[in-house]
């Protein structure tokens, strides 16, 4: 996975989080293992002061997607409900310092059975013992760039 609008390790661009248009940036998809049903993403701050911090939970997306692009919900994926209280994706938004958000993609052996809206902990549940693949892409962010 990787993304047209920031390098891994790289500075996220202010129109994806709350100081700017709040809109999910571009993730390209490719290489899902062979007996891929479904892909599901999460994205998460771990130096959130209250500790990690859920900013988007999405899953059933179908395994030939080649990208994610604006927050657009392939058809069949569904959202969960972030850490903000939203259903779908909250760009970042650190109260101080640069924190570090990594988009988590995993290829799945099964779709999961969740309801759109589910929490953290019911796509973690969900999760378990589904994954057979993963990618991984940090980027970091701090107010006033």
């Amino acid at each position: 996975m990787t993304s047209p609008d920031f390098a891994d390790g790289g500075r996220i661009p202010g129109e994806f989080t709350c100081d700017g248009k709040n809109t999910a940036p571009t993730l390209e998809i490719a290489g899902a293992p062979a007996g891929t049903k479904a892909l599901a993403l999460i994205v998460e701050d771990p130096d959130a002061p209250s500790g990690t911090f859920t900013h988007w939970l999405i899953w059933n997306i179908p395994p030939g997607t080649k990208a994610l692009t604006g927050g657009a919900v392939p058809d069949g994926a569904a959202q969960g409900t972030n850490d903000f209280g939203n259903v779908g994706y909250s760009g970042p938004c650190p109260p101080s310092g640069t924190h570090r958000y990594f988009f988590r993609l995993y290829a799945l052996a099964a779709s999961l059975g969740l309801k759109p809206g589910a929490s953290r902990a019911e796509v973690d549940k969900a999760l378990s013992g589904q994954v057979i693949g993963k990618a991984v892409l940090m980027g970091r962010y701090a107010r006033g760039w």
